[in-house]
């Protein structure tokens, strides 16, 4: 597997963009500077984050999500704790 994170990536099972390889290893997302956990979707091409709108669902159980745009910066976590 390459040591970067793929350019897009989604948590959700239903995305063209999931890929289960790379969230079991861990990616980790600095947005603007700041770490973020609740990310379900990024691209770093585009510069955004999708992250969930507090507790609200869609009619389909899916969390209601906020489009942020600036720059993203993934990382995947095993390599920054071998370091």
């Amino acid at each position: 597997m390459a040591e970067t994170p793929p350019d897009h990536l989604s948590s959700n099972p239903d995305s063209p963009f999931y890929d289960e390889a790379a969230l079991n290893r861990g990616v980790g997302i600095r947005f603007k500077g700041a770490e973020k956990t609740n990310v379900e979707e990024y691209s770093v091409s585009e510069g955004w984050i999708r992250v969930a709108a507090g507790a609200a669902r869609d009619r389909f159980g899916q969390p209601l999500t906020i489009k942020l745009n600036g720059p993203v910066e993934p990382y995947f976590r095993d390599v920054e704790t071998q370091g």
